[in-house]
């Protein structure tokens, strides 16, 4: 079945890794890949702003997202890929939303941090904020620099306190593509788990019984992602998966104090799932 693949871009370096991954991990799949570039103006400036400074704006971008259509065009040698292109006048989430509904996106693809190269940060303000107002589709965030390395070894971190079902199929998706092993990671300070939490467990060995996989547990000596870091490091993982739901882990760290104080964190791929419901 077709993909259809979203791919918002501020025309950084960042931007383009993003696009690199993708068209590589989709390298043997039928996609339609949407390029966006969205460009709003504050209201509090929107006075002083003609209509024609607008258009110019409106053209310019058009521009560069055909030249980056021509650019993923000449490095893609599959026929089964083909290249369109958004330009919005909303705001980043607003636009990506908008299009993930009217384009039935089945996964978003993007960049860490985008134009800011700042090292002090793990996500820059527009992931934080899709990734907080998303709630239709998976998206996959790529470091800046990142050198395609095929998701082989898929850690999936969870603390079994949610029951998950249809939230696990982008999971098993992604690790069809490259028959990927799926390492479920298990951080807390006690091993023993509660009935709930078995149940959950059992449920997951069960959805997952198709797909290589394996399970783990992580002491919680330290905060969570410098764990996540060790568990990447140990086992060598490609892709780091997370469900977002209420209190979940991913929930916690966009909300930590932008992550100034890990030391190391991940530099693979993050695969963030919506929770349904």
């Amino acid at each position: 079945m077709k993909q259809s693949i979203l791919i918002p871009t501020d025309f950084s370096d960042n931007a383009w890794s993003a696009l690199l991954y993708t068209l590589k991990l989709y390298k043997n799949q039928s996609c339609t890949f949407y390029l966006l570039h969205a460009w709003s103006v504050k209201s509090s400036t929107r006075t002083y702003i003609t209509s024609n400074y607008i258009d110019t704006l409106k053209a310019d971008a058009e521009k560069q997202l055909f030249e980056l259509k021509d650019q993923a065009d000449a490095i893609d040698e599959l026929s089964k890929h083909n290249f369109e292109i958004i330009f919005s006048t909303e705001k980043l989430q607003d636009a990506v939303e908008v299009a993930v509904k009217k384009h039935e996106i089945d996964m978003v693809f993007m960049g860490t941090k985008g134009a800011s190269k700042s090292k002090d940060i793990l996500f820059g303000s527009n992931t934080i904020n899709l990734i907080k107002k998303i709630k239709l589709c998976p998206i996959l965030v790529v470091p800046d620099n990142y050198d395609f390395v095929e998701p082989k070894q898929i850690a999936f971190a969870t603390d079994y306190n949610r029951f998950f079902g249809d939230e696990l199929q982008p999971l098993k998706d992604v690790s069809k593509l490259y028959n990927s092993k799926i390492k479920v990671v298990h951080i807390c300070k006690e091993k023993t788990l509660t009935d709930a939490q078995n149940f959950n467990l059992a449920t997951l060995q069960s959805n997952l019984v198709d797909y290589p996989n394996s399970f783990h547990w992580m002491p919680n000596d330290d905060k969570k992602t410098q764990e996540i870091t060790n568990f990447i490091k140990e086992q060598d993982i490609n892709l780091l998966v997370l469900i977002n739901y209420q209190h979940s882990f991913i929930e916690n760290l966009m909300n930590e104090p932008i992550i100034k104080n890990v030391v190391s964190y991940p530099t693979i791929p993050l695969l963030v799932i919506p929770a349904l419901g």
